[in-house]
């Protein structure tokens, strides 16, 4: 009887599937390395919570390593490293492989803006003693999370003479921060009676900017004082907030989360969790054999539109451009390039278990999600990535000792989203979405993993040196 459980056991081992919790598979020694991966990661997020910091701190990152700016027209030549910064609120980082480029471009393509409140182009009053920003949010948020916690003003104001100037209040220790207000419980039981999508509505999203009238009394001192500030500091006036983009973000910085330092606690995880390890990955790679690329894009929160989001056509006019500089078909290219659309999934969360269909939900700790297929009821909006390219992926990552596991996005009619993939799956790439799993996405602070991040390093830097 024992020798015909231990046949059975056998037989369960060989054709049963079971993910991997990384703390039970790997070593002391990488767990380390994950751990002190994350500490960078930390810092650098801390400096590009917004689109714009995170191209300026990438930029720097890349520079050091090598990577030059690059035009359109530049002849390339194997092992050349560059970048292309697009209206600093975009970039493509790329190595030239040392085959042809005929072979195709193994691409990672992550975004890097993230849910927040924006200032409207008038947004500064004076109310009953108090002034505040009036504001717009960006992306999907639950509102009522956006009250009552610290908040940081981050952007650019470009003046009437074409001036642009750097905006950042509330970072620094000794900065103001800026404050959204709510109701005491007290006086609440009409709000609390209402769904937890109306409970604050946009228009209440309002920044605390002062209270303080300026030194002489006049109509609107409040506001007079805030703009005096503003022009002491920036020489900005109330007109110049029409040409400005400015948004506000958590305060905080990111931390580790738990007594055994195993989470981090950050805003912005969605996507910058997936775009530092594009970034990583591409350095480490160091002379690929495919031509290799990291696109960091803008505006997936609201549907990737726009001059510098992913259906933009400049990251495909690089790829252009480089077959051009080779004397190579763009065409041929694009059909064998393959991309990583590198983006987090809904973490499996204990205390919510009603949303997920366990069976087929990510996991902290169990390494990073590849996910077939996103959208939302249907698969509607989805690219829902082939057999061929899964097997491919999952044959590479097995062979490099990448922890994986696989997900969709909640159970089927409870949600849905969607990511870059299917914008660059019409250029006629194989993709496939892959990413860290999120505890409470898109609220003020996320948490993720720290083994998670770094097996995500690990997949995409197998992806570019394979």
């Amino acid at each position: 009887m024992a020798e015909e459980k231990t046949k059975v056991e056998e037989l369960k081992e060989k054709l049963f599937y079971k993910t991997k919790n990384v703390f039970e598979v790997a070593s002391e020694d990488e767990i380390k390395k994950a751990y002190d991966y994350c500490e960078e990661y930390k810092d650098f997020i801390n400096r590009g919570k917004t689109e714009r910091d995170f191209v300026k701190s990438a930029v720097v990152m890349l520079e050091k390593e090598g990577f030059k700016p690059y035009e359109f027209g530049t002849k390339v030549s194997a092992g050349e490293k560059y970048y292309y910064n697009n209206r600093g609120k975009s970039l493509a980082a790329f190595v030239i492989g040392s085959e042809c480029i005929c072979r195709g471009v193994h691409i990672s393509a992550a975004h890097i803006d993230s849910p927040r409140v924006d200032l409207k182009q008038h947004p500064l009053y004076e109310a009953d003693g108090m002034g505040f920003f009036k504001t717009h949010y960006y992306g999907g948020i639950k509102k009522y999370q956006w009250t009552t916690i610290p908040l940081a003003l981050h952007g650019v104001i470009t003046k009437a003479d074409g001036e642009t100037i750097d905006i950042c209040i509330g970072e620094d220790p000794t900065d103001p921060v800026f404050y959204i207000d709510d109701l005491l419980p007290h006086l609440a039981g009409d709000q609390m009676r209402k769904s937890l999508s109306d409970g604050i509505s946009g228009e209440q999203l309002n920044l605390l900017a002062g209270s303080r009238p300026y030194a002489e009394k006049t109509g609107e001192g409040i506001k007079l004082n805030i703009l005096s500030i503003l022009n002491e500091k920036y020489g900005i006036t109330e007109a110049d907030f029409m040409s400005a983009e400015l948004c506000a973000v958590p305060a905080s910085p990111a931390r580790d989360v738990g007594l055994d330092r195993s989470l981090i606690g950050a805003y912005g995880h969605d996507d910058k969790v997936c775009a530092y390890p594009s970034l990583t990955a591409l350095v480490e790679a160091k002379n690929p054999v495919h031509t290799t690329m990291a696109i960091l894009a803008d505006k997936e929160e609201i549907g990737s539109e726009g001059n510098s989001g992913m259906q933009c056509a400049v990251y495909f006019d690089i790829i252009a451009d480089l077959a051009k500089s080779f004397g190579v078909d763009y065409a041929v290219v694009r059909k064998n390039s393959k991309c990583l659309s590198a983006d987090v999934n809904a973490a499996f969360d204990p205390n919510f278990p009603e949303v997920n269909e366990r069976r087929n939900a990510c996991f902290v700790n169990k390494g990073v999600v590849l996910t077939k297929f996103t959208g939302s009821r249907g698969k509607s909006g989805s690219n829902d990535a082939s057999a061929e390219f899964v097997g491919y992926v999952r044959n590479l990552f097995d062979s490099n000792g990448v922890i994986w596991q696989t997900s969709e996005l909640g159970k089927v009619d409870c949600g849905g989203g969607g990511t870059v993939a299917k914008f660059i799956a019409k250029e006629n790439v194989e993709t496939v979405d892959l990413g860290v799993p999120v505890i409470s996405m898109h609220a003020p602070i996320e948490v993720v993993a720290k083994t998670d991040v770094y097996e995500t390093h690990k997949a995409i830097l197998a992806f570019f040196k394979d």
